[in-house]
């Protein structure tokens, strides 16, 4: 289930084809989902809820052909390695992995592996991969550290265009989004300037939020369908709702360098908070934007390569309108991530309920909202 299945239109700037990161050209999503037992939490055997997810920016090595990327931070309780090279250098050198918090480490490594594996003769590697995570640990047994090497290659094995899963599924299989069952989603916008059609493709891993801030176009869904209709999970002891956190992946073709990527990446954060996410003191919502407009040579940087690189950049009279479309598809996202979660029940017996679409529809109606009334 997806917001435009229901009617739900979230701004003004249409999607893509697929209306996904995908429809970013290049662009490539594989993931593993690992769900397995049930019951009481027994660590390092389960309930496991949980996995990982990568984008790829090009189908080539991203490592000897980097492209230009920026990041932001709107809230630091979380991690995102790699960001370090990303701001000095202006280029993102790896995929890009998510997965719970827990496992960075493995997947970071799995990921370094890969690039070695793929060089001819064992040729020296040098890598700083970007990981992302969210706490998967309401319903995931996430001490256990169940994402292995293994998966990560699968993951990259699968790396595709085309269709991207949404909901329980890759980095997101264990995730809750203000109080309801969250993980996966993903939204994309094109838009047209001068005559140029140009792509922003938006990849979310959403685990954040308090369930009576959530609104969706404007409506106070999270008001409208409280706890005593759809319960919470159950924290663990000592964690507060909405103690979670959100990475925000966003690809676009629009030719941008480097500093105005980094603007872009501000921009999913306007996103989060038109769903009423408010970047809490426990949650990290970390944000990385790419363009594949220019696809650089990493010898392109060394001492013997040439001094001039010709670039393409768009005009910043024009960039407004790659904001505005940022924007609308992190909100399009993180409500596809909602819509296409299934109720999941984790350790312990903790249930995180699936966003009704019925209701949410009602919702949208009673505010005079655009949507499929039935």
């Amino acid at each position: 289930m997806r917001a435009r299945e229901l009617g739900i239109v979230i701004g003004s700037a249409a999607p893509g084809p697929l209306n996904a990161i995908t429809d970013v050209p290049g662009v490539r999503v594989g993931m593993t989902t690992l769900v397995s037992g049930d019951g009481p939490l027994v660590v390092g055997r389960g309930p496991v809820r949980t996995g990982v997810t990568v984008i790829l920016p090009h189908a080539g090595d991203v490592g000897e052909e980097p492209v230009f990327a920026g990041c932001h931070r709107l809230n630091g309780n979380g991690e995102l390695t790699g960001l370090e090279w990303v701001r000095e250098s202006g280029q993102l050198t790896s995929p890009i992995a998510l997965t719970n918090t827990h496992s960075v480490g493995v997947v970071r490594d799995a990921l370094i592996a890969a690039q070695v594996a793929g060089r001819p003769d064992g040729a020296a590697s040098w890598s700083l991969p970007v990981v992302g995570e969210t706490w998967d640990g309401r319903l995931n047994d996430i001490n256990g550290q169940h994402v292995r090497p293994e998966h990560v290659r699968s993951a990259l094995e699968r790396a595709a265009g085309g269709v991207v899963p949404e909901g329980n599924v890759g980095g997101g299989t264990g995730m809750v989004c203000h109080g309801f069952k969250g993980g996966t989603g993903t939204a994309s916008r094109v838009v047209s300037i001068e005559g140029q059609a140009y792509t922003i493709g938006v990849l979310v891993q959403a685990n954040h939020g308090r369930r009576a801030r959530l609104r969706v176009d404007g409506a106070p869904v999270g008001r409208e369908i409280p706890p005593g209709e759809v319960p919470l999970p159950e924290p663990p002891v000592g964690a507060a709702e909405g103690g979670g956190s959100i990475i925000v992946v966003v690809a676009t073709d629009a030719p941008l360098l480097p500093h105005q990527l980094t603007r872009v990446a501000q921009r999913p954060g306007l996103g989060v908070a038109r769903m009423g996410g408010a970047g809490e003191q426990s949650s990290g919502d970390l944000f990385i934007a790419f363009s594949t407009a220019n696809r650089l040579r990493a010898w392109d940087a060394v001492p013997g390569g040439p001094a001039r690189v010709p670039l393409l950049m768009l005009s910043d009279a024009h960039i407004t309108e790659l904001f505005d479309a940022t924007i609308e598809a992190t909100e399009e996202a993180i409500l596809n991530a909602l819509l296409g979660a299934e109720t999941m029940t984790g350790r312990d017996g903790i249930t995180a309920c699936r966003l009704p679409p019925r209701r949410l529809v009602e919702v949208m109606a009673a505010w005079n909202r655009p949507s499929a009334a039935t």
